[in-house]
């Protein structure tokens, strides 16, 4: 019955995506652990597209926010829509928690923003990167791109841990992705280490 009722919710998510005028892309890593990351974010509207295009990829939406959003009374909605709360001055960082997060299950995909906000920014965070390292798990470039109106996963890669090399790779894959707001589309970029 669960099957049925999850492959039913992924044809009508697929076929509302299409009634919008949206196509998918599914080319996701064939693993059951990886970190999906999402550019560019814009705009509210991209969060209800994501969870279309998560439901019609067959994927759970797992994102991670700081522990305090997951304490009454919202907490049981948090957890509910996918979130995984982060205990923030832990002794392990936030790095070291989603990488032990990784090593003790079988299946997890985790989505995260990098650029972290809807407004511009200059720089990407380069969290979901050091957590891709440290899980040993590939990158899947994740997307919503308003120009062609095509969402989706537009493939992957297993992070080198040559930073810079790897930055090309994303610059790359979303340089000619635009964002529903295109001025509030944020620079492809780390800050060099003795600044991040």
């Amino acid at each position: 019955m669960v099957i049925l009722w999850r492959w039913l919710w992924q044809r009508a998510a697929k076929h509302t995506l299409n009634l919008f005028g949206w196509s998918l892309v599914a080319d996701l890593p064939p693993v059951q652990k990886y970190l999906l990351i999402g550019a560019h974010h814009t705009s509210n509207w991209d969060f209800p597209l994501v969870l279309l295009m998560m439901a019609a990829l067959g994927l759970r939406l797992h994102w991670v926010g700081k522990d305090s959003l997951f304490k009454s009374p919202q907490g049981w909605l948090m957890r509910w829509l996918g979130g995984i709360p982060v205990e923030r001055g832990a002794k392990k960082n936030f790095v070291g928690q989603i990488v032990d997060l990784y090593n003790e299950r079988k299946e997890i995909v985790i989505t995260i923003a990098p650029e972290g906000t809807r407004s511009p920014v200059d720089h990407w965070k380069t969290g979901f990167y050091h957590i891709a390292v440290g899980a040993k798990v590939p990158i899947a470039l994740g997307y919503l791109d308003y120009g062609t109106k095509t969402c989706g996963v537009g493939g992957y890669f297993y992070p080198t841990g040559d930073i810079e090399s790897d930055l090309k790779k994303l610059q790359h894959f979303y340089a000619d992705k635009k964002g529903k707001f295109l001025h509030q589309q944020g620079n492809i970029r780390f800050l060099p280490k003795n600044k991040a």
